[in-house]
């Protein structure tokens, strides 16, 4: 099994489709096959901040349910576009209100069909997806190995939002521990969730979203081949949404 594991999308549907174009998918009426049977899996944050989250829910719902030809994993964006469509109470903010407007501007029959899409589509998305042909594990914030294999709360937090302190930075984000760097596994633990300018790797662990909704770019690691393909974005750039680390 050869995959191509897919950074944060966050509705930039265009750069998705370069991507795709890039990786050597060629499409196929309304989806992206590779003639080498490569299996994109999609890391999460598949909508909001970005220009066309509708158009990505429809593309990664073909590929994924209906022809079975991709996988995908939720992200807290996921997670909170979800509750949104059950008729929670969620704050339209952190970038929902884009996908929302979307929506809203839609018929209440294209209405209909995006809310039963998405939903089928996280109802039946693991937590976190393990592919032992790859030696690789998909999470979109990341996951300890303690817990690979288990999925409670605190996993799915894990998961969903990474491995949070409870506090948070000045401009309303929370303050994460750097749990890559603690990790010692032998397998691939790919993750998304906090943008990076570059690809980060560490201790066989890889975050591949280079925020393309914020102007940089999207990216894609693939296995076996461990090779990075990338996408710039046509969106603009803000420098401040991505994450530095200290060297280890």
């Amino acid at each position: 099994m050869k995959i191509d594991v897919i950074g944060d999308v966050h509705g930039c549907f265009e750069e998705l489709e370069q991507l795709f174009s890039k990786l050597g998918y060629k499409k196929e009426q309304i989806i992206y096959i590779h003639p080498q049977q490569r299996v994109p899996v999609f890391v999460g944050d598949i909508t909001d901040r970005g220009p066309h989250s509708l158009n990505v829910i429809t593309l990664v719902y073909h590929m994924v349910i209906t022809h079975k030809k991709a996988r995908y994993v939720p992200g807290n964006h996921c997670n909170k576009l979800y509750r949104y469509f059950l008729g929670n109470k969620v704050q339209l903010r952190h970038g929902l209100e884009t996908t929302v407007a979307e929506y809203k501007r839609c018929s209440k029959e294209e209405q209909a069909i995006i809310r039963q899409r998405f939903m089928t589509l996280y109802e039946q998305a693991p937590l976190y997806l393990q592919i032992p042909e790859c030696n690789a594990i998909i999470a979109h914030a990341g996951i300890k190995e303690s817990y690979v294999g288990r999925a409670n709360k605190k996993v799915t937090s894990f998961v969903l939002y990474g491995d949070t302190t409870g506090e948070f930075h000045a401009d309303g984000r929370p303050v994460r521990r750097d749990w890559a760097a603690y990790y010692q596994g032998d397998k691939w633990i790919i993750y998304g969730h906090t943008p990076v300018l570059q690809p980060r790797f560490l201790n066989k662990t890889v975050n591949i979203d280079t925020g393309c909704v914020f102007g940089n770019q999207l990216t894609a690691f693939s296995l076996p081949e461990e090779k990075i393909t990338a996408v710039s974005s046509k969106q603009p750039f803000v420098k401040e949404k991505f994450a530095t680390y200290e060297a280890h």
